[in-house]
């Protein structure tokens, strides 16, 4: 066979095989679309739809009480208020909570934004501290920061023992109760906050110096 034969036949095997591989890539791009397509359905049926279905089972399971917003009903089931969202009590016969920079409104979670050096907060604050002494008979040096400052969330439902301490001789006298009757209540309703921090849950003992039995839902 001579050279010029061989060159044919050698081109001829070489336009074959780029003929080959040039209708081989579009199955090879339609075969990588397909798998990455049923890789994202994968995905999404697992993470979108399973795992929540998963994590909800398991906390309705497990924390029912907690994972529908920790409410707390009276003996007939009207609900009261949540444990983790805090309200505004007014009178001397119940105990106040932290200020709150959007009145409490669980729908609009928010602090004041207010930095230390804002004329507006010291004047808030300077103004709450007032009202706390001449409430509490308190001097404003002795007075809790909490009951001075809003929370981050403006809903905290918790005040500090001491915020509660000072509180106790008033809320007994508006009562007419014995002040050890009401420190009992005080601590019936404190927990260490889980981190050591130790808290006072103002509805639940406010709801308890009324009289009001409450059991959590659901």
């Amino acid at each position: 066979m001579s050279n010029e034969t061989m060159s044919d036949v050698a081109m001829s095997d070489v336009q074959r095989g780029d003929e080959t591989g040039a209708a081989a890539a579009p199955a090879r791009a339609g075969a990588g679309w397909g798998s990455a397509l049923r890789f994202t359905l994968a995905m999404a049926l697992l993470l979108g739809l399973l795992y929540p279905l998963a994590v909800v089972g398991l906390g309705q399971w497990l924390f029912p009480h907690q994972a529908n917003a920790s409410l707390l009903a009276d003996p007939e089931g009207r609900v009261l208020g949540s444990t983790l969202v805090g309200q505004a009590f007014t009178g001397e016969r119940y105990f106040q909570g932290r200020p709150s920079a959007v009145d409490y409104a669980a729908d609009t979670l928010g602090g004041s934004n207010l930095a230390p050096s804002n004329p507006a907060l010291r004047q808030r604050v300077e103004a709450d501290a007032k009202r706390i002494t001449a409430r509490d008979g308190v001097a404003p040096g002795r007075i809790p920061g909490d009951l001075l400052t809003a929370s981050g969330s403006g809903v905290d439902p918790h005040i500090s023992p001491q915020a509660a301490a000072i509180q106790i001789a008033r809320v007994a006298r508006a009562r007419g109760l014995r002040e050890a009757d009401v420190r009992a209540l005080v601590a019936r309703y404190s927990d260490s906050g889980g981190f050591g921090q130790p808290r006072v849950a103002v509805l639940p003992l406010n709801l308890a110096l009324d009289g009001i039995a409450t059991r959590p839902l659901p």
